[in-house]
């Protein structure tokens, strides 16, 4: 009786406590998109309309999707976060693409429960398909030197029809971690076969082969990233990975001089002043923009966000911190950082190598490209064309942060609410 009772009052202060912090979201997201709806003068009834039904989306998502996946709650209320405060960062800088962005979250959503119940319902069949993720991840690079065009030094986009863009390599990435969830599942029996310890290598350096030829660099390091850090944490073959790092240095210092957009990207990196006015100009008031943030930021519509070049994607952290604070730039950063404590976690609960690196990987795709991209901004390293998590705006990159998010929320119930360890 005494369990039973611990185990309810438990629940109950669990209960209260979610609520609470759903309505604390409430809170900041009805002043954050009111003053940012107040300050852009171009505001419209469609993004007013927008706003509300993007609020009543996350207040329905926090509050039913625990209920309807079972899962961790955890996961969609921090997402929910930080896409509020990208929305209300959208609307101070361009109506139109606020617009849009929040029609990608409620897409979003609609693609994060359909993963779910992929998830749910055709488990069996996914596990242990090293040769149809790498032929899927292989079929996206086909695609796009087939259809593709040109956007920023990289071939990587696909227009359809009139309507819109997508960005296949941004897709490649989850057939690119289902791929390293099959090998692992069967790891002894691959690496009985001729070359078995190298299939995950050969099927790497193939899909980098093929980023360098559309210029992408950024989602290449991603990947090969990746790769490492799966291989040391399942494997340890310690040789063979530093072996691996040399040549990916090797590999992006040889992509430096053949491609002209990364070596101007590197250029503008090391000294943005040599061309301030020109290729220089958008760092330059990126750190500008930083600077004039200061610790609590000059408030919404206060800054001048909109001098950075691409802020909607590129910078978008920038711009958060200038008229936010650099406060609110760590708070972005703790929330990645619980974010992929939380994978990490739900990956050790399992025995199975499969689940283990897909929830890993998983939170290793959002850490490293937060890193990179906080790393760009200020100015540590060169900046690539990849996208914060749940901040920068896209439609690809959104739909395939959702759909990673249904796949880490079905993982979630895999491991029950006693965190039980689990066979594959």
């Amino acid at each position: 009786m005494d369990i039973n009772r611990s185990i309810a009052q438990y629940k109950s202060k669990k209960k209260t406590y979610n609520n609470f912090l759903i309505f604390g979201l409430f809170i900041f997201q009805f002043v954050g998109l009111f003053l940012s709806l107040l300050r852009n003068t171009d505001s419209k009834n469609i993004t007013i309309i927008l706003s509300i039904v993007f609020i009543v989306m996350t207040l329905l998502s926090n509050a039913l999707i625990p209920k309807i996946t079972k899962g961790d709650s955890t996961f969609i209320l921090l997402v929910n976060l930080l896409f509020t405060i990208s929305a209300i960062m959208m609307i101070r800088l361009d109506i139109p693409t606020a617009n849009k962005h929040m029609m990608w979250y409620v897409l979003g959503l609609i693609i994060f429960l359909f993963v779910f119940f992929v998830m749910k319902y055709m488990d069996k069949f996914l596990k242990n398909k090293f040769i149809l993720y790498f032929s899927l991840t292989f079929l996206t690079f086909l695609i796009t030197f087939a259809l593709g065009f040109r956007s920023g030094g990289a071939k990587n986009w696909i227009r359809i029809g009139n309507l819109f863009t997508i960005q296949l390599s941004e897709f490649a990435k989850i057939g690119y971690i289902f791929m390293l969830a099959s090998y692992y599942y069967n790891i002894e029996e691959y690496q009985q076969k001729k070359l078995g310890k190298y299939y995950t290598a050969i099927a790497t350096y193939i899909f980098s082969g093929m980023f360098f030829i559309q210029g992408e660099l950024g989602t290449a390091t991603l990947l090969f990233g990746l790769f490492l850090s799966t291989m040391f944490i399942l494997e340890r073959r310690y040789f063979f990975i530093i072996l691996n790092i040399v040549i990916g240095l090797i590999g992006i210092y040889l992509a430096s001089l053949v491609l002209s957009h990364i070596r101007v990207r590197i250029d503008i990196w090391l000294d943005p002043w040599k061309d301030y006015n020109n290729r220089g100009y958008q760092i330059i008031q990126g750190l500008f923009a930083l600077a004039n943030g200061s610790f609590f930021g000059a408030g919404i519509g206060l800054g001048r966000p909109d001098l950075v070049p691409v802020i909607e994607t590129d910078y978008i952290l920038a711009a958060i911190i200038e008229e936010m604070g650099i406060f609110m730039g760590f708070a972005i950063l703790m929330i990645y950082i619980i974010i992929f404590y939380k994978t990490i976690k739900v990956a050790l609960e399992f025995k199975s190598n499969y689940y283990s690196s897909l929830s890993m990987n998983i939170g290793l795709i959002f850490a490293f490209q937060t890193l990179i991209m906080f790393g760009g901004i200020l100015k540590l390293i060169p900046l690539t064309g990849i996208t914060t998590p749940f901040l920068s705006y896209g439609g690809s990159s959104t739909i395939v942060n959702f759909t990673l998010l249904g796949i880490l929320q079905y993982l979630t119930t895999r491991t029950g609410g006693k965190y039980e360890k689990l066979e594959g």
